[in-house]
């Protein structure tokens, strides 16, 4: 059941944003404010450095490598209050967005995980991101198929995953300000 939540929420999103998205996007266009709440929750055994019988969001269930190439398991960050930031080096919005994102991870250190998923540049592009915009004090990943960002349904960035520690996943896939962004992750800090 958990798994036809997800594709309609999906389908939902794709449809929202259909002719958005990706580099041809121009940096005055309209974002899409669609919100897809996704509680796709599985059982399993411990992985990725998460206890066994925490639940697990689908979206979650991957590995890939970060900006230093090492591995990372999206099974890590089960049973904790986590933030994915979705963004690619090139784009205005993740820019503007970018020291929020920082001050949010650092105020809520040991609280909430934060993870970023760069996608559509190249690996230099996105160290270079990470190391101009202070981003270093948590995980990036090197999304250079889009993989990850495809589990989750973005097709524009900047957004962003809200996950509680029940498992609940909820989608914002828009850039937002800087005062609900603060608000949203201080609510998952709990």
């Amino acid at each position: 059941m958990a798994w036809v939540r997800l594709a309609l929420a999906v389908m939902c999103a794709g449809l929202a944003l259909a002719g958005c998205g990706a580099r041809s996007a121009s940096p005055g266009a309209p974002l899409a404010s669609t919100r897809v709440v996704v509680s796709a929750h599985a059982e399993g055994s411990a992985s990725g450095g998460r206890a066994v019988g925490v639940k697990m969001p689908e979206q979650l269930r991957f590995t890939a490598k970060t900006l230093d190439g090492k591995d990372f398991s999206g099974a890590s960050l089960a049973g904790k209050p986590a933030v994915v930031w979705f963004w690619a080096p090139w784009c205005p919005r993740c820019q503007g967005e970018a020291e929020d994102i920082a001050a949010a991870a650092k105020e809520t250190a040991g609280r909430v995980a934060f993870l970023g998923v760069a996608a559509q540049d190249e690996v230099p592009a996105m160290q270079e991101f990470v190391r101009k915009y202070d981003l270093g004090s948590f995980p990036h990943l090197a999304d250079t198929d889009a993989a990850v960002w495809k589990r989750f349904g973005v097709v524009e960035q900047p957004a962003h995953a809200f996950i509680t520690a029940d498992g609940t996943v909820e989608m914002v896939l828009k850039q937002l300000p800087t005062n609900e962004l603060l608000d949203r992750v201080r609510a998952l800090a709990g």
